[in-house]
């Protein structure tokens, strides 16, 4: 075996290490310290990673045998790392960009005390050791147990400041959704033993081919069910812009490098159950065109600019699964690193814009900080043409390849795919425009507060925008000169779609993107640049900016039902049944107690005669025993 797959099990372990250290000795170490440690296990794991994939592009994958994990009857699974060119991807996007958010964190968290600041460090760590172990594995057990790490790692961090009791209740209600999508995982893998009686994914690919069309249908929609708890989708879509209770540099963590790409990971690795299910391809594809275009309606009228984000990347992940579905698997992993690339400098980007103006969230407060913080403003320009899918981006390479994709699958998707790249062009550009162009529309103080954040915040900012501009130039179309690397460096693991005689098509997106673009900045630099942003919304702009009332609706239909079957339960089992043992217990002593008493009567002539009576019959039971 190469030396460098003998340390692969590295990669998630220094990270785990550097969790025991910031956790078990928070209350000890400095934060300088703290942060230290954090940084350097993810440093570690990203050197390691980026020499694991320099293996792998050699044509050096490879299944790593740590040791048995289950042998119970014909069940065999082994604690195996499945190191390939998809696992070895994801290790670079996970460990890179977790390694900038962790430095970025050390300053932008650094008025936390020491313990808690230590005890944020290492939730980070564990949360990236547990995306690492859910990308490694070389089964679905493996997977299994880094996708229930990854969930309770959101929960830690999302309720970070656990004394706010909405931030508490944003993790929670992000900890039972994805519950839900899980019990569908798991579901499928009880599936899955019952019928190729292995969890490992080479054994199960193989042996998929002599099920039924039916069985692969089933364990392919419980699968999409997990995915759509982790990765957002309709309707488990609710609980990820609620997470942005916790620190910014968790939302980015979460929103670009970890748990909500877990979805897609999952389906990619099992790209040889889901083409034997076009049922289910089918249901991934339009629930992916819903989730982008409802996510994106609802971003147009968000004025908290995490929460704009938010629905971006719930809108984001619904390109993701729309190419999944129309079978571009590539193209979906594709806009997977792009999408990290961007987002993480859009929320990072956030993170300073928030730290510059003394916390405040509200974009329709800021204003003009284009001046005043010209770096954060710099790259989150560079980060908003990205998303928006400005030409020769990241994003306009991976955007257009899935728009070309649904193209070839159906008019339906594609239209719609092109109205959710028009409204992400429109709520982003009117993010920038509110947040930096006009005149400043806080306060005095916020004002007099307002400068650039830390190099230390700065250089990750800095590195992501460059990675915006030219991630997507390992797949540019043969139209632009370019070629197709990207999918040929997955082609042994994940099957790419090649698109043929679709040149005008994609001349015509080029055009079109161009000339949409310029009409939307045009149009959203003259209504956002002024002074002053939108008043109260009314009508149609009302349920946009209230999301629809789908939280509302899910509150009616099953929050406040639940709540008062439980309540009326509880009622019923305290009064009619506890209180009912409970005060049993305390009759049935007062009424023994009564019957007991009436022996001590006080009367001597009474006692003498029970004397007597028990003197005869213990005799009694002497005399027939010895006989």
């Amino acid at each position: 075996m190469n030396t460098i797959f003998e340390l692969v099990w590295l990669i998630p372990a220094l990270p785990l290490i550097g969790f025991f250290i910031n956790g078990l000795l928070r209350n000890q170490l400095p934060k300088a310290i703290s942060g230290l440690v954090a940084c350097g296990v993810l440093l570690g794991s990203f050197v390691l990673s980026v020499l694991v994939f320099l293996q792998v592009k050699a044509g050096a994958a490879q299944t790593v045998h740590l040791f048995d994990f289950i042998n119970v009857g014909n069940l065999k699974i082994p604690f195996d790392f499945k190191i390939d060119q998809l696992s070895s991807l994801f290790l670079l996007i996970i460990t890179g960009i977790g390694f900038l958010i962790h430095l970025y964190s050390t300053s932008y968290m650094h008025e936390e005390t020491n313990g808690h600041f230590a005890r944020y460090f290492s939730y980070l760590n564990l949360f990236v050791f547990s995306m690492l172990l859910l990308v490694m594995g070389a089964n679905y057990v493996i997977m299994f147990i880094g996708w229930e790490g990854v969930g309770l790692c959101s929960y830690l961090l999302i309720g970070y400041w656990f004394k706010n009791v909405n931030y508490t209740a944003a993790a929670k209600k992000a900890f039972v959704m994805n519950r839900i999508g899980d019990l569908g995982f798991l579901l499928a893998l009880f599936m899955m033993i019952n019928q190729f009686g292995t969890l490992t994914y080479g054994d199960v690919f193989a042996k998929a081919g002599e099920a039924s069309t039916t069985i692969i249908t089933g364990i392919t929609l419980l699968l999409f069910v997990g995915a759509t708890g982790k990765s957002a989708q309709i309707p488990l879509y609710t609980w990820l812009p609620d997470a942005m209770a916790g620190p910014t540099p968790v939302s980015a963590l979460i929103h670009a490098a970890t748990m909500v790409t877990a979805g897609v990971y999952m389906i990619a690795r099992s790209q040889a159950l889901f083409v034997m299910a076009p049922v289910t391809t089918n249901i991934i594809a339009y629930i992916g065109l819903a989730t982008a275009l409802l996510a994106a309606s609802i971003a147009i009228y968000q004025n908290d600019i995490k929460k704009v984000l938010a629905y971006s990347t719930v809108s984001q992940l619904g390109f993701m699964f729309l190419a999944l579905g129309v079978g571009a698997y590539t193209t979906g992993v594709f806009h997977v690193m792009t999408h990290a690339f961007f987002k993480a400098l859009l929320f990072l980007g956030a993170g300073s814009v928030i730290h510059a103006m003394s916390g405040e969230q509200d974009i329709t407060k800021m204003g003009g900080l284009r001046k005043k913080i010209p770096i954060t403003y710099i790259t989150f320009l560079i980060g908003v043409l990205a998303i928006a899918g400005f030409p020769f981006t990241s994003g306009f390479f991976s955007k257009d390849e899935i728009l070309v994709a649904a193209y070839e699958k159906s008019p339906i998707l594609f239209w719609g795919g092109v109205i959710g790249a028009i409204m992400t062009a429109f709520y982003m550009f009117r993010l920038l425009f509110l947040t930096f162009f006009g005149s400043f529309r806080g306060t005095h103080d916020q004002e007099h507060h307002l400068h650039e954040s830390p190099i230390s915040m700065t250089f990750p900012l800095m590195v992501l925008a460059v990675l915006s501009l030219v991630g997507g130039l390992v797949q540019v179309p043969h139209i632009f000169g370019g070629h197709p690397y990207f999918n040929e460096f997955l082609a042994p693991v994940v099957n790419s779609v090649e698109h043929t005689g679709i040149e005008t098509l994609e001349y015509a997106l080029l055009g079109g993107t161009v000339v949409l673009l310029a009409a939307i900045i045009i149009m959203t630099f003259k209504k956002f640049s002024v002074d002053s942003a939108d008043g109260e919304y009314t009508g149609f702009k009302k349920v946009l900016a209230n999301k629809w009332y789908v939280d509302e609706v899910y509150d009616f239909i099953i929050v406040k039902p639940i709540r008062f079957l439980s309540k009326k339960i509880l009622v019923f089992t305290e009064n009619e049944v506890i209180d009912w043992l409970v005060n049993g217990v305390g009759r049935s002593v007062q009424w023994t107690s009564r019957q007991i008493r009436l022996v001590q009567s006080g009367q001597v002539g009474s006692y003498v005669l029970l004397m007597v009576l028990s003197i005869l019959v213990f005799l009694g039971i002497q005399l027939l025993t010895k006989k």
